[in-house]
């Protein structure tokens, strides 16, 4: 129930003021500048390629790690904020984020938020707004580069969803509808078809393959079979050369042994045609080399005096320089085989091979293989010396006789190692140096050093100072020795000088240098 009363209008007035006072108490006006709280979300403003840096609902501004950005692109960690107006950006190719200053801040400017705008002048406004507000007539919504980007792609490939993922039956549906999309007429699939073969056909066209295959084996035994089936010389001379690129492995020379190839190559020594000679000579010495299998094998076959028949008669050049390397092959690391060409005199018919070889290519030959029978005399003198009789078993106690022929099974069947070890000057130390002497080999061997080749007189000079202890007083009788060395070591000392001038202290003249004064201290 109102009641109404009179009243002037001086006292209504005044009433009105006092209620729009009461009214504008009882209410917050709160500017559109006013700083928002700290239960806002806290953005981060920028132009061009803009991203913004959203916070925890509860985070406070305060409390996080401010980056200060340059004119840089920098890599900004996670939880960092940075300054209004700076650039942030998502590289996609390392998935971080990275910051950088702003238009405003390179030009100096300070960016400006919630400041009044001057007269006549648009006010400034921030993304979050110009994106709220509505287009102005005529004028096309401003957007962001990445929506621009989005929609132009959307147009290009309209087929293309913006899902980012399908589940596997999402997957299959698709790749189902792929095949069925595009069907081949029956033709275009047989001539698919006809492009590749079945694995049947690849089998069986590998197993022909497989055929055509052969291991060293299989080609050791096809070629010793065509060398005993042909009569055709040109044909044996090229099967014996592809036998002698195979022998130089020690299986395969062990190989050709089992299948009998060995005899065959000794049959070729005794051969009317010297090429054959030549050739079977050459693989006959591929296959001795360090092979101990192979040198029982030729000696048991009678090998030994089939090279030296072959040094010891008139054949040509060519053919004594291969049976050479096959004897040499033969004796190397092989001290029975080195009894048996001692006491078949195999020095003397080397001596003569010597005396008959004007050119020195055989004669370096022949004193590189004296050199190495010398050397290993003193070897396995040592090894003797230093082992007891015990240990090395009863053929150390033998003689010349114990090391004949009817004892070389004995030293096939594993005591080769006792008659390595076993005393060699029992069985070779007297006809070895009796061999040096009665071939005259202290006035050969000297003859090198007339050779104008460095390398012959190195060998000459190396095989000289082994057999000191057996030439030493025959050094000192020969008249023009002392003259030849006194003038090669003059010649060698220039060759030095040259070396050393050079840069190099302990060159190759160096060390014949040094031989020629260790020859001539021994023979003072």
């Amino acid at each position: 129930m109102w009641v109404v009363s009179s009243v002037s209008p001086g006292r209504t007035f005044h009433l009105l003021t006092v209620a729009f006072l009461i009214l504008l108490r009882s209410y917050q006006i709160v500017p559109g500048h006013v700083e928002k709280s700290s239960s806002a979300l806290i953005v981060v403003e920028e132009g061009g390629d803009e991203e913004a840096r959203v916070g925890d609902e509860f985070s406070d501004e305060e409390d996080l790690e401010v980056f200060q950005p340059t004119d840089h692109w920098q890599t900004l960690k996670p939880g960092q904020a940075v300054p209004r107006g700076s650039h942030v950006r998502l590289n996609l190719q390392t998935g971080h984020r990275e910051v950088r200053l702003g238009a405003e801040q390179m030009r100096g400017e300070e960016p400006r938020r919630g400041e009044e705008p001057r007269r006549g002048e648009e006010p400034r406004r921030g993304e979050e707004q110009r994106r709220g507000e509505e287009p102005r007539r005529g004028e096309e919504p401003r957007r962001g580069e990445e929506q621009r980007r989005g929609e132009e792609q959307r147009r290009d490939r309209p087929h293309e969803t913006s899902q980012s993922y399908w589940s596997a039956e999402e997957l299959k549906l698709k790749l189902k509808k792929m095949k069925d999309s595009s069907p081949r007429s029956g033709a275009a699939h047989q001539q698919d078809q006809n492009k590749f073969r079945s694995i049947e056909e690849l089998r069986k066209d590998l197993a022909t393959l497989n055929l055509l295959v052969e291991t060293d084996f299989q080609v050791i035994k096809r070629l010793l079979d065509q060398l005993n089936r042909t009569s055709s010389t040109e044909q044996r001379l090229q099967i014996l050369l592809e036998l002698e690129y195979l022998v130089h492995q020690v299986d395969n020379a062990q190989t050709l042994c089992s299948m009998g190839g060995l005899q065959l190559l000794l049959e070729g020594l005794n051969s009317s045609d010297f090429r054959l000679q030549d050739r079977s000579a050459f693989v006959l010495g591929s296959a001795l080399a360090s092979n101990p299998t192979v040198q029982v094998e030729a000696m048991e076959r009678g090998g030994l005096q089939k090279l030296l028949t072959l040094l010891g008669t008139q054949r040509p050049l060519s053919v004594k320089k291969k049976a050479l390397f096959a004897l040499a092959s033969l004796l190397r690391h092989f001290p029975f085989a080195q009894s048996h060409f001692l006491s078949h005199g195999g020095l003397q018919v080397l001596s003569e091979l010597f005396r008959e070889d004007q050119g020195g290519s055989v004669r370096v030959r022949i004193v590189t293989l004296l050199y190495d029978l010398i050397t290993e005399e003193e070897l396995h003198s040592k090894v003797s010396t230093d082992e007891t009789p015990d240990r090395l078993g009863p053929r150390s106690k033998g003689s010349l006789d114990q090391c004949s022929m009817g004892s070389l099974d004995q030293c096939s069947k594993g005591s080769l190692d006792q008659c390595s070890k076993g005393s060699l000057d029992q069985c070779s130390k007297g006809s070895l140096r009796a061999g040096l002497q009665e071939g005259r080999w202290c006035s050969l061997v000297p003859e090198l050093l007339d050779s104008a080749e460095h390398d012959w007189r190195e060998k000459g000079l190396q095989t000289m100072l082994a057999m000191v202890p057996v030439c030493l007083d025959q050094y000192r009788r020969h008249g023009s020795l002392p003259v030849s060395l006194g003038s090669l070591k003059a010649q060698y000392r220039d060759l030095v000088h040259q070396e050393q001038a050079l840069g190099d202290d302990e060159g190759y003249f160096r060390e014949i240098l040094d031989l020629l004064h260790t020859l001539e201290l021994k023979m003072k």
